[in-house]
């Protein structure tokens, strides 16, 4: 019994090292412009914008809107990621629109940004 169970303690030994120097985690951790603190608060306000914009508030949709580009404009200063340029230009078309007073067409260009942050890597 002993022989057999010197390769199962070795084995469960190499695991538990692995896990310590390689980290858990419980899903894929995010990194790069995915993980910089502006672009995530442009994604919370983008969802504020969408959440409004549902509701046919263009013009809170207009204010969250502008937040989260304000917001992505900064990241873009700190990150180079081709979907963060996508959401800002979406942004831009939300904010054009929730103006105007088209809620539904301007949540449908905060949902586009909103494709293009959760893209992001």
């Amino acid at each position: 019994m002993k022989v057999l169970m010197a390769p199962i303690r070795c084995t469960l030994v190499i695991g538990i090292l692995a896990l310590i120097i390689g980290g858990c985690t419980s899903g894929p951790m995010p990194s790069g412009a995915a993980s910089n603190a502006h672009v995530l608060e442009a994604i919370a306000h983008t969802q504020e914008a969408i959440d409004h914009g549902s509701m046919g508030h263009a013009d809170a949709l207009v204010t969250h809107a502008t937040a989260a580009q304000t917001h992505a404009k900064a990241g873009q200063e700190e990150v180079s990621n081709p979907h963060l340029d996508a959401a800002a230009n979406e942004l831009d078309e939300a904010i054009a629109h929730g103006k105007e007073g088209h809620a539904e067409v301007a949540t449908g260009h905060a949902n586009n940004a909103m494709s293009h942050f959760k893209e992001m890597r």
